[in-house]
């Protein structure tokens, strides 16, 4: 009797023992079988076709940002993914520190997605806090989230990197919401690390992907079959689309005598980003009634555009407000002021930003070749910095020698371009 009693009082302590060291593993919900990237105006014109044949099956397309910034691409993205039966889900990156503007984001979210028709989960792409304290992180995540189901009746998971996913979320959320993960390691090792969630439903594994049909480096994705949505209808729009969006694109039906040179100017672009937008195979060669899609404040990838009254400047990778204003002789305020800019330390490569409303010819182009530092804010991570500035971890990396990407601290230094 004793010998029994000892034998199931080890099974116990066996089985118990199993569950503790499993409570804080993380694993796929199941096998992750489909094959992913995500994008945003930062891979420009993109070949759907070359992409799908490449073999990815799933593409997250940033929609917004913050509270009146869509992405250029966003409209582009989305039809011509659709167009070449990829399956789409739609991110926003949120810049709230308090829950009455994670609110605001997402009525903006879900007024810039509306009308439109994902496959997959909506997604919160929350990385950067801007010295929130952790509970307050928890609280304008749900907030962000709960207003978006409500608007559109779809469900909506996080994303985030591992030291988020450790140390900042906290295990409510994660009881509500599932998790797309940003491991840039052997993800299969996942399963010994501890974080709020038992389960993810997406990998990022890279940022240094390289895919047929991109141009350059993008973000590689695996997915499990929980990332879709069970019920695939269009968003409604309950917001009334009357949000005014920086940045977005329109449809333009060629009239007789028009002219790619005409219609890039009238538009602010350049007949390069026309053709390579639309597909076009001779530049001389359009016709009426023929449609084109144009980005209105777009991403070109030139240096600056002079019209009549005003210079538009091309945010490059490493710029800052102060350094441009530098070199155009204005003030840091005066661009703040042209452009509706809400945050000045916030510019981004691609971004486009008109520089003066006078005819000026005489003024120098940025320097680039200077390095540019970022002084390191309470909650931010390398990876968030990162994707902030339109570089690679691993360049960080490499710039300041630093072994440890999960170790900075506030007030470090950190050397970006």
């Amino acid at each position: 009797m004793l010998k029994k009693l000892t034998l199931a009082i080890l099974v116990i302590v066996f089985v118990f023992s199993i569950n503790i060291n499993n409570t804080y593993a993380i694993e796929p919900a199941s096998n992750l079988s489909y094959q992913g990237i995500d994008v945003s105006n930062w891979q420009g014109h993109i070949n759907y076709e070359e992409v799908r044949n490449s073999g990815i099956e799933v593409v997250y397309i940033k929609a917004s940002q913050g509270t009146n910034i869509k992405d250029a691409y966003f409209d582009i993205n989305y039809e011509n993914a659709k167009a070449n039966g990829l399956k789409v889900g739609f991110y926003h990156f949120l810049t709230a520190t308090n829950t009455e503007q994670a609110e605001q984001e997402a009525n903006f979210f879900v007024s810039v997605i509306s009308g439109k028709t994902p496959d997959c989960k909506l997604v919160l792409d929350y990385e950067t806090f801007g010295g929130v304290g952790v509970e307050e992180i928890n609280n304008i995540a749900r907030t962000f989230m709960q207003r978006v189901e409500e608007l559109t009746n779809k469900e909506v998971i996080i994303y985030s990197d591992l030291s988020n996913a450790q140390s900042t979320f906290d295990q409510s959320l994660a009881e509500d919401y599932q998790l797309w993960i940003a491991y840039y390691g052997d993800y299969n090792n996942l399963i010994n690390v501890e974080t709020s969630w038992a389960e993810y439903i997406g990998v990022q594994y890279t940022d240094r992907g390289i895919v047929s049909g991109i141009s350059g480096n993008v973000d590689r994705d695996l997915y499990t079959e929980e990332i879709f949505l069970d019920e695939t209808s269009e968003i409604p729009n309950n917001m009334g689309n009357s949000q005014s969006f920086n940045t977005e694109s329109v449809e333009y039906v060629v009239q007789s005598g028009d002219t790619l040179s005409g219609i890039a100017s009238r538009y602010g672009t350049t007949v390069q980003e026309l053709v390579d937008i639309n597909n076009i195979q001779n530049p001389d060669l359009i016709y009426p009634g023929e449609k084109l899609r144009i980005l209105t404040n777009s991403t070109t990838q030139g240096n600056e555009e002079r019209g009549t009254g005003s210079i538009i400047y091309t945010v490059k990778r490493g710029n800052t407000l102060s350094q441009i204003a530098r070199a155009y002789n204005v003030s840091v305020e005066h661009i703040v002021e042209l452009n509706d800019i809400e945050d000045p330390n916030l510019i981004y490569p691609g971004e486009k930003l008109r520089i003066t409303e006078s005819d000026v010819t005489d003024l120098e182009p940025v320097d680039n070749s200077i390095d540019v530092y970022y002084v390191v804010k309470d909650g931010d991570t390398l990876y968030g910095i990162a994707r902030r500035f339109g570089i690679t971890l691993n360049e960080i990396l490499e710039y300041n020698d630093i072994s440890n990407p999960n170790l900075i601290y506030p007030g470090q230094t950190i050397r970006i371009e």
